[in-house]
């Protein structure tokens, strides 16, 4: 009875050695038979915050038939003093999306998950109307259902044109209502046509949450804070995970 779209995220926590740090969101992606944890960049490295966590923590379902059950799953960010994760830039600059490979053999064997894949993005040659409705799936300031585990999702429509890139950036807009904690959070609509509407999840990935959009002239006794996010596009998740043992 649980939609499959909540089971593709999880609840990240950053820590610096035993001290928590920071609550955040990440999402299943798979492919070739690999695993993957995509989140935002800033989630594991923001120089602008001083924010260096060097392990996160996530939490996992083990009972298809109990979603009570869990168990955490720790991951270092470094080994060997390198980052374990893959990070993208494009022209425009760097880009706030990061990938972690999950080693399946140390994952839980009865571990319950959903997770997107390639065939789940758009074909780049699909239009989707400025407006349309979507779901950003994830952890705001940490609230979810503690006893199940699981996300919540808060509902928003494409606020810039789908496709372009907002000002050069690789990213577009939405004007969901959004928190801390919601950073790196699936994007996703319902599956339109027939074939994907019939999968064991039905979702388009549209892209990955990354953070509140403001303008820095806004006077903040007197305006409103514009209510927008920025959400990168999909695409940048294929180039980080290919060619995976060449990073």
């Amino acid at each position: 009875m649980i939609d499959s779209l909540l089971l593709t995220a999880v609840r990240i926590c950053t820590f610096r050695q035993r001290q928590l740090l920071t609550n955040a969101t990440s999402f299943f992606f798979e492919r070739d038979q690999r695993l993957f944890l995509v989140t935002s960049r800033h989630v594991l490295c923001d120089e602008l915050s001083n924010h260096f966590p060097d392990r996160i923590e996530i939490e996992l379902h083990v009972d298809q038939e109990n979603m009570v059950k869990s168990t955490g799953f720790s991951i270092l960010l470094y080994r060997d003093g390198r980052a374990v994760w893959r990070q993208g830039k494009d022209a425009a600059g760097a880009i706030d999306v990061a990938v972690i490979e999950i080693e399946r053999q140390s994952l839980p064997p009865s571990l319950v998950y959903r997770a997107f894949t390639p065939d789940h993005l758009l074909n780049p040659l699909h239009h989707v109307d400025v407006g349309t409705s979507l779901l950003v799936v994830g952890f705001p300031l940490g609230f979810h259902d503690t006893l199940h585990h699981l996300p919540i999702v808060r509902q928003g429509v494409i606020a810039s044109s789908f496709g372009l890139r907002f000002e050069g950036r690789g990213y577009f807009l939405t004007d969901a209502r959004t928190h801390r904690g919601t950073s790196g959070a699936p994007v996703a609509m319902r599956a339109s046509d027939q074939t994907a509407a019939q999968d064991v999840l039905p979702w388009r990935l549209l892209g990955v949450h990354s953070s509140r959009l403001d303008i820095g002239n806004r006077d903040l006794n007197l305006d409103e804070a514009l209510g927008l996010n920025c959400v990168w596009y999909p695409d940048i998740l294929l180039t980080l995970t290919e060619n995976v043992h060449e990073y």
